[in-house]
């Protein structure tokens, strides 16, 4: 294992914080459905898959960001599990969702690393993972929450700080790990796991199942960012490539909330 230099630590550091928190502060001040896309913003695998990249090698986090497009398929199952596991309110709900959740994403994952993907057929996978856990979740209810309490500045810090821990732990491991599960925890909710434990602490289980049932069409975002950054960490480096990665997940959320928005007038 590579000794990673402190300074390499503090940019993780700054980032992951810095990167939540702003993030954070443009959802307090704007509208509920800005800031539920601005959720799905490629924030955590951005982070982990750039950090890998740096420690080990940009070649590494080519070959991992391939696997990471299926790896979102874990993702939405460790959101099926806390559903399942989850449903008691405060810790008790908390602690059996995360025990859920974390058993459904390790089966899942297990089964992704046992094969060999492409950039077509990771991308394919999750599509199809995406349609069937959006039918799977289409008769939970929409529960809205109090959104200044979600975004408050404690609740960020918070959510700041577990976000920051799981990219340590995932850059940490990944140096022990073959491309395939690095690349799929990349894909690991790093800015939402923080989000629905502090959801599910103030507001109870409704809210939580509700961003968790909108969870696999608010992919889109990091699909486009992570097949993006599969073609241009070889091209561009990792500081131009994750750039491009980024304009990439934004082109695709405004152009997706450009569809919305003339889909809401023509029904209007």
């Amino acid at each position: 294992m590579v000794e990673v230099p402190l300074t390499w630590q503090l940019a993780k550091f700054g980032l992951s914080v810095s990167m939540v928190l702003g993030l954070g502060a443009i959802a307090v001040r704007a509208s509920p459905r800005i800031a539920g896309l601005l959720a799905g913003y490629p924030l955590g695998t951005a982070l982990a898959l750039f950090f890998i990249g740096l420690e080990i090698s940009p070649s590494f986090a080519t070959q991992s960001a391939v696997h990471t497009l299926a790896g979102f398929t874990a993702t939405m199952a460790l959101g099926a599990g806390y559903l399942v596991m989850g449903r008691q309110p405060g810790i008790k709900g908390i602690t059996g969702g995360l025990l859920g959740g974390f058993a459904a994403w390790l089966i899942m994952s297990t089964l992704l690393a046992q094969f060999s993907f492409t950039r077509l057929s990771g991308t394919l996978v999750t599509l199809c993972a995406i349609g069937i856990f959006s039918w799977l979740f289409r008769t939970i209810p929409d529960v809205k929450s109090q959104a200044s309490s979600v975004f408050s500045w404690p609740a960020l810090a918070t959510r700041a700080g577990l976000a920051t821990a799981i990219i340590f732990i995932i850059t940490s491991i990944a140096h022990w790990l073959p491309p395939e599960w690095a690349g799929t925890l990349a894909a690991f909710p790093v800015t939402m796991l923080p989000f629905l434990l502090i959801l599910h602490l103030g507001h109870g289980y409704g809210p939580v199942a509700t961003v968790i049932k909108h969870y696999p069409m608010g992919l889109g975002s990091l699909l486009s960012y992570t097949l993006c950054v599969s073609y241009t960490y070889s091209t561009l480096g990792l500081f131009w490539g994750t750039l491009a990665g980024f304009l990439a997940a934004t082109l695709w959320l405004l152009s997706w909330m450009q569809l919305t928005a003339w889909y809401q007038r023509r029904n209007a």
